[in-house]
């Protein structure tokens, strides 16, 4: 299985937002401690806003926020809403049905609860168990530190 890179930017925002505490980060801001397009970055925003997820304020002290405190917000939630499904194979799609072996294959069972399992441990992991405890070095990778020098150091990966 393999997330989008929507996904992973959206985590990555959440995460960045998690460790603003509450602060408001401009979409200038966000893209440019995360290395992504204003465009790209804002389509992302809409999607999480209209999720719930974040909040988005307008205007000159407008920006980003969560939508939610991080302790209620599950990366399993994260996932389900920004993935566009979790049809790991043919026949998890109702609408397919192509696969000539499905009434004796076992595959989708297993695929099942595998994916249960994925979905059972995401569902136990909130954005504040990924930025808490390690609050301080994300906010000098998000360039969240008091620093001198014009750029972020350090890198996402």
């Amino acid at each position: 299985m393999r997330l989008n890179a929507q996904t992973d930017y959206s985590l990555r925002i959440l995460m960045y937002l998690a460790t603003k505490q509450g602060e408001i980060a401009t979409i200038q801001e966000v893209s440019t401690r995360l290395k992504l397009s204003q465009s790209h970055l804002m389509r992302i925003a809409a999607k999480l806003a209209s999720t719930g997820l974040v909040e988005t304020t307008r205007g000159r002290s407008g920006g980003l926020v969560l939508g939610k405190d991080a302790t209620r917000i599950t990366v399993e939630e994260v996932l389900r809403a920004i993935e566009p499904d979790f049809a790991l194979v043919e026949c998890f799609k109702p609408s397919e049905g192509g696969c000539t072996v499905e009434p004796a294959c076992r595959l989708k069972g297993v695929l099942g609860k595998a994916l249960k399992a994925f979905f059972d441990e995401l569902r136990d992991v909130t954005l504040a168990d990924l930025t808490q405890p390690n609050r301080a070095r994300l906010a000098d990778i998000f360039w969240l530190s008091p620093r001198t020098g014009d750029q972020p150091m350090g890198g996402l990966h």
